[in-house]
């Protein structure tokens, strides 16, 4: 009896075996069962949360899926703007499985590649419709964040109502002009800038022409103004002078007449080259020849 009693107790513990899964954290279940999949009161798919759970053995088959977010790294593909130019587009996007019996049907059996395959194709095409009316200075810097939201709102829409998943977030890594276009637009670029850059220097010149006019105004008119200034301060000073002598003559005569004569023996004597050809007798020398007259 004892012997009878081993086979079946294995055999206990090998069905209950059999009939137990764990789901682990992070992961939903789905039991496919004669090919059908089980379903809830709700005549929707039985989603498995973690925990220990029982299924029939031999006939339930477990489908373990993975319910944290996802990142589908997209391959870079190339585009046309607004302005028939191509562009080198490198995205990624972020999401995660919201509906598990959606997602398990419209994937072949939750197969993660033909779900990615699926979104990527939802993509390309809203990142062909968005860029396609965009130019690329829009999308490299104005409205790159715009494209971003557009694209993901689109896929968004359409992968949660026909994949069951959600989309968390999509981002535009890198974006490269191809290398047949690349040196026209950096050819142009180039003549943009340096056409600028000469626009720039005519500004200077015409500014440096400006400001040098007005220094030379204002040099001038401050010459002008000190010519003017020393004219009349030296025609007062020589006025001065001539008051001086005047009233010097008026009150020695003779000294006056001393004075004006050593100025003009001093101009007539100057220079040791100079020759002068006077009478002796002239009043020229009239101080030379009579000395005690200044005494007088």
């Amino acid at each position: 009896m004892r012997k009878m009693m081993i086979p079946v107790v294995v055999l206990a513990v090998v069905v209950f075996l059999m009939s137990i899964f764990v789901v682990s954290e992070g992961e939903r279940s789905i039991v496919v069962r004669f090919g059908r999949v089980l379903k809830a009161d709700n005549d929707v798919a039985k989603i498995y949360q973690p925990g220990l759970h029982f299924k029939l053995p031999l006939f339930d088959r477990v489908n373990t899926l993975d319910a944290r977010i996802q990142t589908m790294d997209d391959r870079a593909d190339r585009f046309v703007t607004a302005e028939k130019k191509d562009v080198i587009i490198d995205s990624y996007v972020k999401w995660r499985i919201k509906d598990f019996g959606q997602y398990y049907l419209s994937t072949g059996g939750g197969n993660k590649l033909t779900a990615e395959s699926l979104l990527q194709r939802r993509v390309a095409d809203g990142l062909r419709a968005e860029i396609g009316s965009k130019t690329i200075k829009e999308i490299v810097s104005e409205k790159r964040d715009e494209v971003m939201k557009s694209v993901l709102d689109r896929a968004a829409s359409e992968g949660s109502r026909d994949l069951g998943i959600e989309l968390i977030d999509l981002r535009i890594k890198r974006i490269n002009l191809p290398s047949e276009i690349s040196e026209s637009i950096y050819a142009r670029m180039r003549a943009e800038r340096e056409a600028v850059a000469r626009r720039h220097r005519a500004q200077g010149r015409e500014q440096a022409e400006i400001i040098r006019a007005q220094a030379e105004l204002e040099v001038a008119t401050i010459l002008s103004k000190a010519e003017r200034q020393a004219r009349i301060t030296r025609g007062e000073a020589d006025a001065e002078v001539a008051k001086l002598f005047a009233n010097a003559f008026k009150k020695e005569p003779e000294f006056y007449s001393f004075v004006r004569s050593l100025q003009a023996y001093r101009k007539s004597f100057n220079s040791k080259s100079d020759m002068l050809v006077v009478d002796p007798k002239s009043d020229f020398f009239k101080y030379m020849k009579q000395p005690d007259v200044i005494n007088k």
